[in-house]
């Protein structure tokens, strides 16, 4: 039975998935999806496109509307809950004030131009949590100095190449302290060339943190050296899940080693 009020549960995964049903019109993209992501966990989805893995991520970040089952982040429903035995949506502020926990780096970097780098991180810190300016600056620098951009806090995200700006937004994200970053595709829309100072700070961020990580990637090196689970999708459902070690090497799923010869 889902937990029925708001109150985050001790004990309970960072996500769970209990049920979930997702569909586009007469397409149903996730059918019955069930699995937890507990807290510390770095999770990576793997499988070909279309199978539902950033429909995923977008639902946890409430920017897709679930079609049935629950959702919870520590515990806690995220869009519905039930209530005298019937499934309800949650009120808006609830919802929001769940989200502040969750953190998402999208495929295309979203940043604004006509903002400075260090405006871009500090804006949703200022606004959304209620920091100072001060405070604000002081971290988004901090931050800055991490991903490798210290000298670039003044320049305008036009100025800067692919990777540059993917490596702003994730400390756009990180800037909001979330408990839960989602990953979608971050390199994808990258030069080649790219690739690797993105991942290397991705790589940074889960050594010297314990923030909870759910992937969707197409780089699977990447998913074998940062994860400590990885799902193989198919179809809108799990097929096979593995810690990398095994995934990567001995998978048991015929489909999974189909995927992997083809990717590899």
């Amino acid at each position: 039975m889902p937990p029925t009020d708001s109150t985050a549960v001790a004990g309970q995964p960072a996500i769970r998935f209990e049920n979930v049903v997702k569909k586009f019109g007469d397409h149903t993209v996730l059918d019955d999806l069930n699995f937890d992501v507990q807290r510390g966990e770095r999770v990576t989805l793997i499988g070909p496109s279309g199978s539902g893995k950033t429909t995923i991520l977008r639902l946890v970040m409430t920017l897709e509307h679930l079609t049935g089952g629950y959702m919870f982040v520590d515990g806690e429903p995220l869009t519905h809950m039930e209530v005298n035995g019937r499934r309800v949506e949650r009120r808006s502020k609830d919802v929001a004030r769940t989200t502040q926990k969750i953190g998402m780096v999208f495929q295309q970097f979203n940043l604004f131009p006509n903002m400075s780098v260090l405006e871009n991180i500090t804006e949703a810190p200022v606004h959304v949590l209620g920091r100072s300016q001060d405070q604000a600056r002081a971290r988004g620098l901090e931050l800055l100095d991490q991903v490798g951009l210290a000298d670039k806090a003044d320049e305008h995200p036009t100025r800067l190449s692919g990777g540059q700006q993917q490596r702003v937004a994730i400390a756009r994200a990180l800037a909001m302290d979330p408990e839960i970053l989602l990953l979608d595709e971050v390199t994808s829309a990258l030069d080649p060339e790219l690739v690797g100072e993105v991942l290397g700070v991705l790589r940074d961020v889960a050594k010297s943190t314990d923030i909870t990580m759910l992937i969707v990637t197409h780089e699977m090196q990447f998913a074998q050296d940062v994860s400590h689970r990885v799902l193989m999708f198919d179809g809108g459902s799990i097929v096979e899940e593995a810690s990398p070690d095994v995934m990567f090497t001995a998978p048991e799923n015929e489909r999974t080693r189909a995927f992997l010869q083809a990717v590899l």
